[in-house]
């Protein structure tokens, strides 16, 4: 792509804000937009990248394309002024094409652990790469590596894009039904939507045993993973008191990756299995270990003899059940005999649809705090969570503050309860991530 001027709206977004960030390394006059002042804005200033708040029509001046994420609307006031003066707009998913068109894309695609598995690709592979967490390796959701065409890619199926991002390699850790207002509920429009992306890369590396993606064994050529069978021997480990899980992979040998949970080694042996095709597997095992984690997932944000706080993203049933599990390891490992679960819920729609498997996330739990549901947009609906989950030992809260290593519950503007001991781990996709790390 020749050098152009791009204006991104909807910049502070993670997904929008990778983009901005790689298009500026590649020479690219960037500016953007948001609704509000965020760290992700306040990082992208630091690159030089003007970014103006809120949205106004008068930042549209000569730019040669105006990028903007799914959540913009049609008469966004940039959008509208943009159209007017006839510069090409497009949606996030469009300029896909453009953007990644000329790269060895590995794209990682799946409704859980895409960011994890796409991070430790990073870790393992050289290459510019665009995450939609932050990698804590390098502090950041990008890294430009102008040396090579590799791309590592964290390929989005809410908005339909993974199908825009030109994959070499398409590595599918699960198919799992997510995001389904954006195919109108149609499953066989969301499954064929995986078929288009996987079938148009020309290396595929597949979970065998997702129901989904079983039913192409045999129908397309790919490296496939069946984790119950590949991955033996998993065990969970402290490296300098850090979490850490063991597994041997197929005929490869031992591997140990940041984190824990079952989860984490199916994310790491996709990823071990995409670079494999171009890279020594002693590289593989020994590039493994530098993968520290990446923010928002199982990240410990306070740790002190007698007890650690985690933040994770975890905001879909499937996420939190594999997080819940592995926070139990990691506790028995420390020695802890309580741990304390803080959940905001993530969209009205999505606690509704799934409240059943949410009811049963938090086995284990010796307290559970829930806070509002973070609702992301929609209109309120009305959830019974004191009846839903009165099996519990629960409190309803409005918020939670830090000090320290001290969560506070606050209900009605007073505290009810602080904790301090034990494990203490929030879920959630929200501001409960500044929450519970004394940022809010």
């Amino acid at each position: 792509m020749t050098k152009k001027k791009i204006h991104f709206i909807g910049i502070g977004g993670i997904g929008i804000s990778g983009l901005a960030q790689y298009m500026h390394y590649q020479g690219h006059e960037i500016s953007g937009s948001d609704i509000s002042d965020s760290l992700i804005i306040k990082k992208l200033r630091k690159l030089g990248i003007k970014i103006s708040i809120p949205h106004d029509a008068s930042i549209i001046t000569d730019q040669d394309l105006v990028v903007h994420s799914a959540i913009i609307r049609p008469d966004n006031p940039e959008v509208v002024a943009a159209k007017a003066k006839g510069i090409e707009v497009l949606a996030r998913r469009e300029a896909l094409l453009q953007i990644l068109h000329n790269s060895k894309v590995y794209a990682v695609a799946g409704a859980h652990g895409k960011s994890t598995t796409t991070a430790i690709l990073t870790a393992i592979m050289s290459g510019s790469a665009i995450i939609g967490a932050e990698s804590k390796a390098f502090g950041s959701n990008v890294r430009y590596d102008d040396t090579t065409d590799v791309m590592l890619f964290e390929a989005d199926e809410s908005d339909g894009s993974f199908i825009n991002s030109n994959p070499y390699c398409a590595l599918v850790i699960n198919a799992e039904p997510e995001h389904m207002e954006y195919y109108d509920y149609n499953y066989p429009l969301f499954y064929d939507s995986y078929k288009k992306f996987i079938n148009s890369a020309k290396v595929r590396v597949l979970n065998a045993e997702d129901p989904f993606l079983a039913k192409l064994i045999g129908e397309v050529d790919a490296h496939w993973l069946y984790p119950s069978k590949d991955i033996l021997d998993v065990e969970f480990v402290l490296r300098d008191d850090e979490p850490h899980t063991r597994f041997t992979l197929k005929d490869l040998g031992t591997f140990d990756v940041w984190g824990f949970g079952r989860h984490i080694a199916i994310d790491a042996s996709l990823a071990i299995l995409a670079a494999y095709e171009s890279m020594d597997i002693e590289d593989i095992r020994a590039n493994l270990l530098t993968f520290k984690g990446i923010k928002k997932r199982f990240d410990i944000v306070g740790s002190q003899a007698d007890s650690v706080i985690i933040d994770d993203y975890g905001h879909h049933p499937t996420e939190i059940k594999a997080t819940f599990q592995s926070v139990k390891e990691y506790a028995a490992l420390k020695g802890f005999d309580k741990i304390t679960a803080i959940w905001q819920p993530h969209k009205y729609s999505r606690t509704i649809d799934n409240l059943e498997e949410f009811i049963k996330c938090f086995e284990g739990t010796q307290e559970l705090i829930i806070l509002p549901v973070w609702s992301a947009g929609e209109a309120v609906r009305e959830i019974d969570f004191k009846e839903k989950f009165k099996n519990y030992n629960l409190i309803m809260a409005d918020n939670i503050t830090r000090a320290n290593n001290t969560i506070s519950i606050i209900k009605d503007k007073e505290v009810v309860k602080t904790v301090n001991k034990g494990l203490i781990i929030g879920f959630g996709a929200g501001d409960i991530t500044y929450q519970i790390r004394g940022t809010a």
